[in-house]
Order: C-alpha cells, then sequence, then structure tokens
C-alpha cells in the first residue's frame, strides 16, 4: 500500500509542472487576447476605426493621399503657385543644418540573455524539473530497489522518449515560435527527454555497467545527434537544457563509482554536440557554453579520479580545443578570417575579432593552461603533456595556413612548453631528477637523452616556423618565431636543467653549435627568397650567432670568452657592411653589453686584479680593438645606436685597461698585495668615474629610451666612482688612517698621484666637454678639491715621509712655510691666467688663494716663527701682496680699457 502511494505521490509531482506550463501557456493566451481589445478600445476613444493587428490605416495604405478637408484644398488652389526649388531647398538646407540623433547602443548580449530569464524564468524551472524527473526516476529505483538495473534504465529512457515525442507533437499542432501561445513549450519537453536520455546511458555503464565502453559510446553519440536535429527545429532553449543536463547528467545519477576516464569520453561528446548546433544554427552562447562547461567538468573529473586520470585529462583538453577550432569550421583545415586576437587586443577602437576566433582562442589557451598544470604531476605525465603541447602548436601552424586568424594562437602552446620545461627544472621534477641521476651508479650507463629530446623539439618547432613564415601570413613574426624558439628553450634548459653538469660542457656546446648551422642555413634561404629586404635573415644570423656565443661561453676561460663574444659584435658589423643587414645593430648592442658585463662585472674587475697580465691584455685589449674595428666597419652606415654604444664601450674599455695596467705597475713596485688601499681606490674612482663621463658625454646627443638609459648608467657608474673616492679620502686615506697602505713611489710622482690626481683630471675633462651647467660647476669643484688634496699631500710626503703621513704627527716650521709659498705661486699663477685670457673669474680664484696665503700666515705660520725670521717673512708677504695688489688694479683697468 506505501509503495502504491509513493507511485501516486511521484506521478503528481510529474504532473505539477506539468500543470503550471498549462496554466501559463493558457494565461499567456488570454493576456494576448485582452492586449488586443485594450488597443481596439483606446483607438474607438480617441475616433479612430478599429484595426486588426498589423492592419494599416487608410492613410497609411495611401500615404501620398492628401490628409486634408475640401475648404483647405480649395485654399491652396486659389492661393498663388510658389516655385518649387526654392522650398525644396530650404528643406534640405534644414536637415543638413540639424544633426540627427546619435542612433543609441543596443543592449549587450549579457543584458538580453538576462531580460529573457527574468521574463521566461518559468520555462527554464519547468525545464529543470523534468529533467531532474527522469534522473531521480533511476535514483528513486536504485535507493528502494523496486525495480532491476535494465527496468530502471529502460524507464529512464521511456521517460525522456515520452517527453521528446510529447514536445514533438505539441511543435508540429501549434508551433514553437515566440509569438506562439505554446512558445518554447516544446524545447522544455525535448530538453529534458535529451537529458533523461544521457541520464539513461550513463547510469547504465556508470552504476551498473550494463554496456560496454562501445555501446555507450555509440549510446551518447546517438543521443547528441538526436539533440543536434532537435535543437535545429526547437531552437537554443533546448539546446541549453539538454547541454546542461548532459554535463550534470554524471553527477545527479548518484555514482558511487570513482571516476573513470569513460567521463572524458563522455564529456567530449556532449561539447561537440553544443559546438554542432552552433555551428548549424549560429548560436554563439551555445558553443561558449559547451566549452566552458567542458573544461570545468574534465577538471572535477580529474580531482575525483586523481593522478591516474591525468593523461586522459591532458587528452580530453587536447581535443576539446580541437573540437572548438574544427566543428565552427564544418572541417578538417578551418576557415576562420578576419582580425587576429592579439590585433583587437592593441586596437583602442574597431572591429571586433569574430566569434569562432575568439572561442577558438580561449580554448586553445585553457587547453595550454591544462597541459602546463598537468605535466608537472610526474614522469608519466610529462612527456604527454609536452607532446599535448607539440601537437597543437604543430596544428595551429599547419591550420593557420587556411585560416589567418589562428596564427598568433601558436604561441600560447609553445610558450606553455618552454613553461613546462623549466617548470620541471625549477622545481626538480621526476624527470630532472631522473636526468641528473644517470650517471650517479656507472659512468658506463646509457646517455640520458632526455635533455636533447627536448632541445630537439625547440629546434624542430623553429623549423616549423620558419616554414610557415615562407607561406602567406605575417612572415616577419614568425621568422622572429623561428628565431627565437630554439635559442629560448636552450636557455631554459640551461638554467633550469644545467645540462653540462651531467653530460659536459663540450657535447652540451654541441648541441648550440648543431643549433647554429641550423640558423645559418635558415639565413641562406630567406636571403635568397628575400632579394632586397635582409630583414628575416638578419634575425637568423642573430640567432645563429646567440648560438655559438652560448656554445663559446661553455668552452672557453674568462678571457678567451670575453674575446670571442667581442668577436662576434666585429663579425656583426663586418655582415653589416658587407650585405646591408641593419638588424646587426641589434647584435651589436647586445654583444656590447654583454661583453662589457664581462669586463666589468662577471669576471670583470675583481678577476683583473688578480689575474695574469697577459690574460687582462688579451681580455681588455682584444676587447678594444674588435670595438675600434667595428666601429671602422659601420661607419658610414648611419646606425645611430650602435656606434653609440661602440665609441662609449671602446673608451671605457680603454680607460680601463689603462687604470688596469698601472694598477698592476704600482702593485708592483711597491710591493704590497692589497686591492684595499688609498691608490686602488683612486684606480677605481678613475674608472667608473671615466665611464660615468663617457654616458654622460653620448647623453648629450641621445634622447628618448635610449637617453633614459644613458642616464641610468651615469648615475649607477658614479655612484660607485664617487663612493670609491670618499673611501680614498677618508678610512684608507694616508693622511687619517693607516689602514691604507703606506705611500709608495718617489717624491711627487707616487702612489698619490693615482689616489687623487688622476680622478680630478677625469673629473676636470668631464667639466670641461659637458654643456651641462649645474653639472659643470659641480664636477669643477670636486676636481679643484681634489688637485688641492693631492697638492698637500704631496708636500707633507716631501717633509714627511712616507710614515709620517698622518695629520696626527703634527707639523714641521718649513713645512708650514711651503704650503704658503705653494699658494702664492698657485694665486700667481692664476692671475697670469686671467691676464692671458682675460678672464675675471680667474683674477677672483687668484685673489682667494691669496687670501688663503694671507689666512694662514697670521693664523697658523706666524705663531711658530721668531726674531728676523718672522720679520723677514712679514716683509716679503707684505711686498709679494703689494706687488699683486698693483699687478690686480693694473689688471682691471686693462680689462676696461679692452
Amino acid at each position: 500500500m506505501m509503495e502504491l502511494l509513493a507511485v501516486l505521490l511521484g506521478l503528481v509531482v510529474l504532473a505539477i509542472p506539468v500543470g503550471v506550463i498549462y496554466l501559463l501557456v493558457a494565461q499567456s493566451g488570454l493576456r494576448g487576447r485582452i492586449a488586443t481589445l485594450e488597443a481596439d478600445v483606446a483607438r474607438l476613444m480617441a475616433g479612430a476605426p478599429t484595426t486588426k493587428p498589423g492592419e494599416l490605416s487608410p492613410e497609411r495604405d495611401n500615404p501620398k493621399t492628401p490628409a486634408t478637408s475640401p475648404k483647405r484644398a480649395e485654399s491652396k488652389d486659389k492661393a498663388p503657385a510658389q516655385p518649387a526649388e526654392p522650398a525644396a531647398a530650404r528643406v534640405v538646407a534644414a536637415r543638413k543644418a540639424v544633426k540627427p540623433p546619435p542612433t543609441p547602443n543596443g543592449p549587450s548580449r549579457g543584458q538580453i540573455a538576462l531580460s529573457w530569464a527574468v521574463n521566461n524564468w518559468f520555462y527554464v524551472v519547468s525545464a529543470l524539473s523534468l529533467a531532474l524527473a527522469g534522473l531521480f526516476l533511476v535514483q528513486y529505483g536504485v535507493e528502494n530497489d523496486l525495480f532491476p538495473p535494465t527496468a530502471r534504465v529502460l524507464a529512464a529512457l521511456a521517460f525522456g522518449a515520452v517527453l521528446i515525442g510529447g514536445g514533438e507533437v505539441i511543435r508540429r499542432r501549434y508551433g514553437d515560435g515566440p509569438d506562439r501561445a505554446s512558445a518554447y513549450i516544446p524545447s522544455v519537453f525535448s530538453g529534458a527527454g535529451l537529458v533523461s536520455l544521457f541520464g539513461a546511458v550513463a547510469a547504465a555503464r556508470l552504476l551498473y555497467d550494463l554496456i560496454g565502453a562501445e555501446v555507450a559510446f555509440a549510446g551518447m553519440a546517438s543521443v547528441g545527434l538526436l539533440g543536434v536535429v532537435l535543437g535545429w527545429m526547437h531552437g537554443p532553449l533546448l539546446t541549453t537544457v539538454g547541454v546542461v543536463g548532459a554535463f550534470a547528467a554524471p553527477l545527479l545519477v548518484g555514482s558511487t563509482v570513482p571516476a573513470t576516464n569513460w567521463l572524458y569520453l563522455y564529456f567530449g561528446i556532449v561539447t561537440a554536440v553544443g559546438l554542432a548546433v552552433d555551428t548549424l544554427r549560429r548560436w554563439a552562447w551555445v558553443s561558449l557554453l559547451s566549452v566552458a562547461l567542458g573544461f570545468g567538468m574534465g577538471w572535477l573529473t580529474l580531482q575525483g579520479g586523481g593522478t591516474s586520470l591525468t593523461v586522459g585529462f591532458q587528452v580530453f583538453v587536447l581535443a576539446i580545443a580541437g573540437l572548438a577550432i574544427l566543428i565552427p569550421a564544418r572541417s578538417v583545415w578551418p576557415d576562420h578570417d578576419g582580425l587576429l586576437v592579439s590585433g583587437w587586443a592593441m586596437q583602442h577602437s574597431g572591429p571586433r575579432t569574430g566569434f569562432p576566433t575568439a572561442l577558438a582562442f580561449v580554448a586553445v589557451a585553457m587547453a595550454s593552461l591544462g597541459l602546463i598544470w598537468t605535466s608537472g604531476i610526474g614522469a608519466d605525465a610529462f612527456w604527454p603533456g609536452v607532446t599535448g603541447l607539440v601537437v597543437l602548436a604543430v596544428a595551429l601552424a599547419l591550420w593557420s595556413l587556411s585560416a589567418p586568424a589562428l596564427q598568433d594562437m601558436a604561441l600560447l602552446p609553445a610558450l606553455g612548453l618552454i613553461g613546462v620545461v623549466a617548470l620541471e627544472g625549477q622545481m626538480g621534477g621526476s624527470v630532472v631528477r631522473a636526468f641528473e641521476a644517470a650517471y650517479a651508479e656507472s659512468a658506463e650507463a646509457d646517455y640520458p637523452i632526455a635533455v636533447t629530446m627536448l632541445w630537439g623539439l625547440g629546434l624542430g618547432l623553429s623549423a616549423l616556423a620558419a616554414g610557415r613564415a615562407l607561406r602567406p601570413g605575417f612572415g616577419v613574426a614568425w621568422a622572429i618565431g623561428a628565431a627565437v624558439f630554439a635559442p629560448a628553450m636552450a636557455i631554459a634548459l640551461e638554467v633550469t636543467w644545467q645540462p653540462a653538469q651531467v653530460i659536459g660542457a663540450y657535447p652540451w656546446a654541441l648541441h648550440a653549435m648543431v643549433m647554429a648551422a641550423v640558423m645559418v642555413a635558415l639565413a641562406l634561404r630567406f636571403a635568397r627568397v628575400d632579394s632586397e629586404d635582409k630583414t628575416r635573415a638578419s634575425l637568423f644570423v642573430l640567432s645563429a650567432m646567440a648560438a655559438i656565443s652560448f656554445g663559446l661561453v661553455l668552452i672557453l676561460s674568462s678571457a678567451a670568452l670575453t674575446v670571442a663574444l667581442a668577436i662576434t659584435v666585429l663579425v656583426a658589423a663586418l655582415l653589416d657592411r658587407r650585405f646591408d643587414l641593419p638588424l646587426m645593430q641589434l647584435a651589436v648592442s647586445v654583444g656590447v653589453i654583454a661583453v662589457g658585463a664581462r669586463l666589468i662585472a662577471n669576471p670583470g674587475l675583481p678577476w683583473a686584479l688578480d689575474a695574469p697580465v697577459w690574460e687582462i691584455l688579451l681580455a681588455y685589449g682584444g676587447a678594444l680593438a674588435t670595438f675600434v674595428a667595428s666601429l671602422w666597419a659601420i661607419s658610414g652606415k648611419g646606425r645611430v645606436s650602435a656606434t653609440v654604444m661602440l665609441d662609449t664601450a671602446a673608451w671605457s674599455t680603454g680607460g680601463t685597461l689603462m687604470s688596469l695596467l698601472l694598477f698592476r705597475l704600482l702593485e708592483r713596485m711597491s710591493g704590497v698585495d692589497n686591492s684595499n688601499s688609498h691608490w686602488a681606490m683612486g684606480l677605481y674612482a678613475t674608472i667608473w668615474l671615466g665611464l660615468m663621463t663617457a654616458q654622460l658625454l653620448r647623453l648629450q646627443d641621445l634622447g628618448g629610451l635610449l637617453g633614459v638609459v644613458r642616464a641610468g648608467l651615469a648615475a649607477v657608474f658614479g655612484l660607485i666612482g664617487f663612493g670609491a673616492l670618499a673611501l680614498g679620502l677618508t678610512l684608507l686615506s694616508p693622511l687619517l688612517t693607516n689602514w691604507g697602505s703606506d705611500v709608495s713611489g718617489p717624491a711627487v710622482f707616487n702612489t698619490l698621484l693615482v689616489a687623487y690626481l688622476f680622478p680630478a683630471i677625469v673629473l676636470g675633462l668631464a667639466a670641461w666637454q659637458l654643456r651641462y651647467r649645474f653639472l659643470r660647476l659641480g664636477l669643477s669643484g670636486v676636481a679643484v678639491g681634489l688637485s688641492a688634496v693631492w697638492a698637500f699631500a704631496a708636500l707633507r710626503h716631501v717633509w714627511q715621509g712616507a710614515q709620517g703621513m698622518e695629520l696626527s704627527n703634527g707639523f714641521l716650521q718649513p713645512e708650514l712655510y711651503s704650503y704658503t709659498v705653494a699658494l702664492l705661486v698657485i694665486g700667481a699663477a692664476l692671475f697670469y691666467q686671467s691676464l692671458a685670457r682675460g678672464s675675471t673669474m680667474l683674477r677672483r680664484a687668484g685673489l682667494v688663494v691669496i687670501g688663503l696665503a694671507v689666512a694662514k700666515v697670521f693664523l697658523i705660520d706666524i705663531s711658530g716663527l721668531d726674531g728676523l725670521t718672522r720679520v723677514l717673512s712679514l716683509v716679503v708677504l707684505g711686498l709679494s701682496l703689494a706687488a699683486l695688489a698693483w699687478f690686480d688694479r693694473w689688471a682691471q683697468a686693462r680689462a676696461s680699457s679692452d
């Protein structure tokens, strides 16, 4: 009895949505009739004849008939005739003067969908109720064990068939258009029936294992084909109900069996059904919904089934991307045309990318992310993920021949491949661990092939991109990809996998040389194809030079590598001179930066301070020679950026070489191997301030981004140079402490010269050549101050020697007198120069120096003198000042007369 009541209750529940739909349809018909009656009443009240919907009034039927009364017609006949042309002219002028209002933008697709859902939500609820009824019918039989498994599946199939049949009867008899009272009802019934059929097949396979995978596949395909046919006849509502319900069916049948790879096949078929309906009826949002749900349900399946389903997920996402590209095109060779997604993203306004192209881009991006994400799970997933990315990149490259809008999408899996390789090495995955342990147990073990395979894939994709660049399309972009991808893969392997530590430097360098040979062959090929424009050939020349440099880095010593890199700069300049390759400027610039980094930073100056002199001459002298030769090679070619880079590098390298040789000479003369000395700081300051000066001099002729780079480099070099100078004047100064080693060498020509006078000369030359007033004044002041420090320290070394340089040791009386004489001599020299050059500034500077000498005599010197020495000193000072005063008045008078 209770079971009978439960069945009756189930029938009542099933009848509720049907009754609701009937009442809503009836109410919809009544609402339409009431609206027509209200319109007729309004016309009667306005005095107009009633018309049927869609019927025109007499005036509207004959718009040329005048709607004027006979009196007005008669008065018009009596009125004098007016010429028609002025009136027409006035009308045209009025239309030109009054601009039509701008056409308002229509609602977006999202607003249209939301509006439809708000107005027709009851159809959605009804379809959901009926769909759940078919699925819960199976679940009810499971929970209560009323029917055997076969009967439960057959009941769900029968229920779905009844719903589809009922929907088809209503469509044929009453229609399914939006203007009919039965609108959307056939779609509701048929969509719910499709969900019930999908659920029945899923239950037969997942719950009861009544059918095999082949039969289940055939059943799903049949239901999917039925859905395409019904979607074509009924409309988008049925398709939406069928797609959403089919995706949700495996979740609603209540299976306790863990997820299996069979679900990927199921979700792939449902996705294909949604895409097929869209390609027939062009309901774009159906495809978007199908693809989004396909990726989402695939991810949920992977989460539910664990790592054992990883490879299946990789195949699934790859298949979804292919379906999203091929099904809208209805061919194995897509035909996507129009604006590329990258072109649409870079423009501010203009035409949009076509929906099939945008859908393909989303699908490719999601598939690439899925393959990247799963490739790091383990060795069993790494190689399938790599294979999937390669297959996707190759397919897009080939498909773009007939579908040019797909060209930029090949970049996504290509970048994903490099990302997978880099992440595997960075995270220390199982594949890279196996590679590192190849020779751990035995040196006779088999050669580890993993790195070579990945390197080969990179080189193969570069070759494919080069071949694609020879076909119609964005030839330069494909050539850039071909020239960059293989070196990028090699760099990713070098940085994260470090193959040289496992297979050795020479075998790994051989990989780079093979890559260089391939790039040279491609350069020759494109040079023959592009007879005049050598842009693409230049790209492959750059790639070949980069590969050669990479190989040299692996096998050469520090000095030899620096020279080899400098030679690549010269080769680039010679190639530009011989074949007119403007892009060689890039190779020259990058090469100069690389050589400069090796000369200054790594191994740089720390290496040069301890290396043999012949290696210093080889590295710095060889780099200087190649820079000068490169300047000659590009002279007259108009290569502004390359000329600036080479000129700066030549001057900087020459100054650095001279400073290093002098440093080594002083080190040998002093016999002290100490880089933390006052003269070492002076040399550092001279080098870095010379680099700063070179940047500032070139900054005067540049602007834009290159000017900003120059200014930044000048600031960095200046900070380093002035920092070293500050150390030499304070903590390491022989005048203040004994930490900076003693002064070495004879009087005047000693280490003080290097410590203070050399930087002063560099800053003085910079102030002389620069056009920036504030820099000239500042650098001039620092140069004068350093010169004064050097002169003072040199005189003190004459009187005190190397051991008594510290100021704490006091002063000798003749030493103090010599400082006064020196100041007087300097002041007199400045007066003389002011007369020779007619410079008021020099005359005033001389007066300042003389004033300092006078102040020194009265404040310091006179306290240490006595007797006739004090008298004689004051007499000499007085006569000297009188003579200088007369000289100053004479110089002023002469300047005024001139």
